[in-house]
């Protein structure tokens, strides 16, 4: 880089202030428009809502300055690699150059990839893209809402497509489709659309571009209007390789903006090769059941009252051969218990005299158990005055004997 021929005397004194306004002129005449890439630190948010932080490399480190209200597309963190683009200027107060940011843009597909995985993962946690959430597309819509630019390609494939196949009203939200406004204004058409609700489906749509410019459809705020769409959605964003947030939120992915006017309608052949299969099987099922009706006609073999009354007469007699053998048994029964009534008397004078031998047989037991039948042999039994029996020489005087045909009182 060529080195500048200085403008100004050596010998000339100036005051601080002088010479810190004079390096800022230079500063911000000689760079009123620069692109500067390199890796985000030391990010802060003042409470004005202004940010501060610093952009680096290995070599050195630039203050960069980013005023409420400047649009950013993405969230600023700690270690991302991005390209600002801004003017320089000088802060006197502190003696340090800085660049005030108009711009800021990811650098490199790698970073927003990582980005793209990092929001992808945050919102599959709050079950965004869970396929619980997903609604069937209407198999004949009357009317599509299309959320897309109305210069761009995207949106003359799908009309074109649709003419092509089956004709149907479609109604355009316009939206800018790239920049920092596309992700609002895209959000915008699929909430007007469900506000309204006049539609039947809605497709989302872009042709293809870069990964930078495909980020619109990758903010959380498209991909959060996708999810709580009450209309089925389909995303037709970019190429087949392309890939955004909004198509796991979607309820259908189409390759395409084409892809998605096919996968929308069918086309007319379509309806009249289905139309026809539908008259084949329906035509079918109907002679078949009148097939199967007319034999369970023919089969019906229509019986003559003769007849009717013979099968009836045949069931009475059936009826009166199971009621006598109904009865027989029960008479049966009857006239057994009868008879066994009748033995009853011979059968309680067996039990008393069985009774009766058992009683006399107890009763010679007791007696030859008895001590009188001891007495009876020639002994006695000697008490004294208390009644108790005197069994020894010295149990005391006698009071009385018991022989076995009396007592003798002393």
């Amino acid at each position: 880089m060529q080195k500048p021929e200085p403008f100004i005397n050596g010998e000339t004194v100036f005051s601080v202030s002088d010479a810190s306004a004079l390096l800022k002129n230079v500063v911000e005449t000689a760079f009123p428009r620069i692109k500067i890439r390199g890796e985000l630190s030391q990010i802060t948010r003042a409470t004005s809502g202004h940010m501060y932080m610093t952009i680096k490399d290995s070599g050195a480190a630039i203050s960069v300055i980013v005023w409420r209200g400047t649009p950013i597309a993405f969230k600023l963190e700690e270690g991302m690699e991005v390209i600002v683009t801004g003017r320089f200027t000088t802060y006197p107060a502190r003696s340090n150059y800085q660049i005030i940011v108009s711009e800021i843009e990811m650098a490199g597909v790698g970073a927003i990839l990582k980005m793209l995985e990092e929001c992808k993962q945050k919102l599959a946690r709050e079950g965004l893209f869970d396929e619980s959430r997903k609604k069937p597309l209407p198999r004949l819509p009357q009317t599509i809402g299309v959320v897309t630019s109305p210069t761009g390609a995207a949106f003359q494939d799908i009309q074109n497509r649709l003419r092509e196949r089956f004709p149907v009203r479609v109604l355009l939200y316009p939206a800018t489709v790239q920049g920092v406004t596309a992700a609002a204004e895209v959000a915008a058409g699929i909430e007007y659309f469900n506000r309204m609700n006049n539609v039947d489906v809605i497709i989302v749509a872009r042709g293809g571009g870069s990964l930078e410019d495909l980020l619109p459809f990758s903010e959380e705020i498209v991909v959060r209007a996708a999810a709580a769409s009450r209309i089925p959605l389909i995303s037709g964003v970019g190429h087949e390789p392309d890939w955004m947030l909004i198509e796991f939120a979607a309820d259908y992915r189409a390759p395409t903006p084409t892809g998605a006017a096919e996968a929308v309608v069918p086309t007319k052949l379509a309806l009249i090769q289905e139309l026809d299969n539908m008259w084949v099987r329906l035509s079918g099922n109907f002679m078949s059941r009148l097939t199967n009706a007319k034999q369970r006609v023919e089969a019906i073999n229509i019986k003559s009252p003769k007849q009717l009354l013979m099968e009836q007469q045949q069931r009475l007699d059936d009826a009166g051969r199971t009621m006598g053998i109904f009865i027989n048994a029960r008479l049966m029964s009857a006239r057994q218990k009868i008879e066994l009534l009748s033995t009853f008397p011979n059968v309680l004078k067996n039990r008393m005299d069985a009774l009766n031998q058992a009683v006399g047989h107890l009763g010679q037991m007791l007696n030859s158990l008895s001590y009188k039948s001891v007495l009876s042999r020639g002994y006695a039994i000697v008490r004294g005055a208390d009644g108790n029996i005197i069994s020894r020489s010295d149990g005391g005087v006698p009071a009385s004997i018991e022989f076995s045909d009396g007592v003798v009182h002393l």
